[in-house]
């Protein structure tokens, strides 16, 4: 077995370059070669690619041999780009450029928003009719949260705010400071909710919930099982689970759906 050392130093770090003139932004990259299916890590809202699922999933990668994709979407991290400047739309646009550094068939892991853009994604490449995806794996999928997570918890004062200033500060649950919601990325997510329709994927889907999220419930996670109708879907509820699912006893949980799809 590589040790800690090794294993980093096998990782390949590169910045990409996405979009044109002033919607240009560098995204960061780190990439562990490897054996197919790959693993292609998408994080959550405000989350970065060293994070505790994303480190999970790269040593998953090192032990077994497989190919870990991984980046820090614009305004997260290490990438460039202003975080006020994000949507769904430009977000997705980075996955897809991300994606394309890949070779053979992916296995997608997303976190949270993560889990709603890997679902966009999906549905991106079934269009195209390029390479399926070998699987997915959801933890807490943000599905629509722009619309369903969001703009519903707002309070009229808060709506007010953001129609105002084009923006609204919310305090993180989390100790790491207020979240920033742009009224861009609420109205650019409406060009991509998934709900009210079949979702489809085109592999095998699993998905991991906390039974204590508070943001997202497991009754939103649940109704995504009523979307998928034409794939095998496996859901795990961890009744004590929050929404973060980074304990121990979690991210083994996530290693056994990944090791299960590959």
């Amino acid at each position: 077995m590589k040790s800690a050392k090794q294993a980093m130093s096998s990782l390949k770090q590169q910045r990409l370059g996405v979009g044109a003139g002033p919607d240009r932004r560098d995204i960061a990259v780190l990439q562990r070669p490897g054996a197919g299916p790959g693993l292609f890590w998408l994080n959550g809202f405000r989350s970065v690619m060293t994070g505790a699922k994303a480190e999970a999933l790269d040593a998953l990668g090192a032990q077994s041999g497989r190919a870990v994709t991984r980046f820090d979407y614009s305004g997260h991290g290490a990438s460039g780009g202003a975080f006020e400047d994000g949507t769904i739309s430009r977000w997705l646009e980075e996955a897809e450029a991300v994606f394309a550094l890949t070779a053979g068939p992916q296995l997608v892991v997303g976190s949270s928003m993560g889990g709603w853009l890997a679902l966009l994604l999906a549905r991106r490449l079934l269009a195209s009719g390029q390479r399926p995806l070998a699987g997915l794996v959801l933890v807490a999928p943000a599905i629509d949260a722009t619309h369903d997570l969001i703009a519903a918890r707002l309070t009229p004062a808060q709506h007010e705010a953001l129609a105002r200033d084009g923006f609204v500060d919310r305090d993180s649950r989390y100790g790491d400071g207020p979240y920033r919601y742009t009224q861009a990325l609420l109205a650019d997510g409406a060009q991509h909710l998934l709900f009210g329709a079949v979702i489809e994927t085109g592999c095998p889907v699993h998905i991991l919930q906390g039974g204590q999220d508070p943001d997202v419930p497991p009754e939103h996670a649940q109704r995504l099982l009523t979307h998928i109708l034409h794939d095998p879907v496996t859901f795990t509820l961890i009744p004590d689970g929050d929404h973060r699912l980074s304990r121990d006893a979690d991210l083994d949980r996530l290693r056994t759906a990944v090791c299960a799809l590959m």
